[in-house]
């Protein structure tokens, strides 16, 4: 079997925030933007990585592909990449986002000079059937990430530059019971030719979805599994999480008092002030700067996926700091007024 990956710093705070929460809430899908976490999904679902280790998949994320460019450094202190939700939006159409979205290295069609990506999302997802076929959605994604990819269309626009997209969505509940603990992957075929033509297969698989149904908080598998791992990891945390996660993140290096002062999971708020004060900080952070954006209550609720009732209050705390975006002043505002 291999070996686990070694845990960051970062994602052992992660994990131990989400302990105490109902897991695939807002803030617990933070744990995905971490690339131990990723590895471990993208081995079993990009079908470029098969013969490839977590620890090398790990290399092939860019970290600082996400909309916010942030350095960030490798190793054990952090391996987190930074960022908000991807957005993409049209005049007079209502803005969707992906949960999380980064680049990937594709080591099939790269070489030592040229680095050929994946463009990869990831949607975690309580609800198996929220009225409509995941799938529809998912194919939807897919054809916008892909679009993204070029500028504005002209006659020289070069349609070469565009690389395959992945989008990977993680369903938990109500799931038919035929349907749990698995896994479908659908992608662009070519199903019928007339005469000699033979399609190259690269020019045209663009897009693949992956469509994960989880269901049974139980499962257990003899070999690691991707559909354990995710169970593990979107159930609320229950006597022997740790020991069940070794088997894919391992935290066996102990962590120095210093590392302990900088645990990272939502930042030094957490860590200082209690699970509880620290959640309500980062959300009224991610309000404040969605105000700034001009987005509405009813917006911010629909986004984040939390009460109205919730975000109006956080909306009428965010409006002292409105319409600008200081995170310094607020949280040492959020420190004063919060003993």
């Amino acid at each position: 079997m291999e070996k686990a990956i070694q845990g960051s710093l970062g994602v052992a705070s992660a994990f131990q925030l989400t302990e105490d929460m109902n897991a695939l809430d807002k803030q617990s899908r933070k744990i995905l933007q971490y690339r131990e976490v990723l590895a471990v999904i993208l081995k079993e679902t990009v079908e470029e990585y098969q013969g490839y280790s977590e620890a090398e998949i790990m290399e092939f994320i860019e970290t600082d592909s996400i909309t916010e460019d942030t350095e960030v450094s490798s190793g054990r202190t952090n391996t987190k990449i930074v960022g908000t939700a991807t957005e993409f939006a049209e005049l007079s159409e209502k803005t969707s986002s992906f949960d999380i979205a980064f680049r990937a290295k594709n080591p099939r069609l790269s070489d030592g000079e040229v680095v050929i990506n994946l463009y990869i999302d990831v949607e975690p997802q309580k609800n198996y059937r929220p009225g409509y076929p995941i799938e529809k959605r998912g194919i939807y994604y897919l054809s916008r990430r892909l679009c993204s990819q070029l500028d504005i269309l002209t006659e020289k626009t070069d349609y070469n530059q565009l690389e395959k997209c992945y989008s990977i969505w993680i369903c938990r509940d109500r799931i038919p019971e035929e349907e749990k603990m698995s896994i479908s992957f659908y992608k662009l075929s070519n199903y019928k030719n007339t005469g000699n033509a033979r399609p190259k297969e690269s020019d045209y698989d663009l897009m693949t979805l992956v469509i994960i149904r989880l269901g049974n908080k139980d499962y257990h598998s003899k070999e690691k599994s991707v559909l354990e791992f995710l169970t593990i990891i979107f159930q609320p945390h229950e006597k022997g999480f740790r020991k069940k996660l070794s088997r894919y993140i391992s935290f066996e290096k102990r962590l120095t008092g210093k590392e302990e002062r900088k645990m990272i999971g939502l930042g030094e708020s957490i860590y200082e002030e209690g699970i509880e004060q620290g959640i309500e900080l980062k959300l009224l952070l991610l309000v404040c700067k969605k105000l700034a954006k001009g987005k509405s209550m009813t917006e911010i609720a629909d986004v984040l996926e939390e009460p109205e009732d919730e975000i109006r209050s956080l909306c009428e705390k965010a409006a002292l700091y409105a319409p600008e975006y200081d995170e310094v002043k607020i949280k040492e505002d959020w420190r004063r007024t919060h003993p």
